[in-house]
């Protein structure tokens, strides 16, 4: 008897499934890197280049809500010149 595929998803702990920890990263980024971590199915060479994608992806984020929240103050005062 074969197995389906699925059945192993299924096996799983719901918090080790590829949409869960999709949905994680969205959400709180470098703080659900501990899932793809903990993950057994994953391996080494994908955790590592998950980690890295996550880490820039998460510095850039940061650099652009930087720059945005300058923006804002700079332009504070033309504001309450209105």
């Amino acid at each position: 008897m074969k197995k389906c595929p699925f059945c192993a998803e299924e096996k799983r702990q719901w918090y080790f499934r590829k949409p869960f920890i999709v949905i994680a990263v969205s959400c709180v980024g470098p703080l659900a890197l501990p899932l793809i971590w903990w993950r057994p199915q994953t391996t080494r060479a994908w955790k590592i280049g998950l980690t890295i994608g996550i880490l820039v992806l998460s510095w850039f984020l940061f650099q652009a809500t930087m720059e945005s929240i300058r923006t804002l103050k700079e332009s504070y005062p033309l504001i309450e010149r209105l």
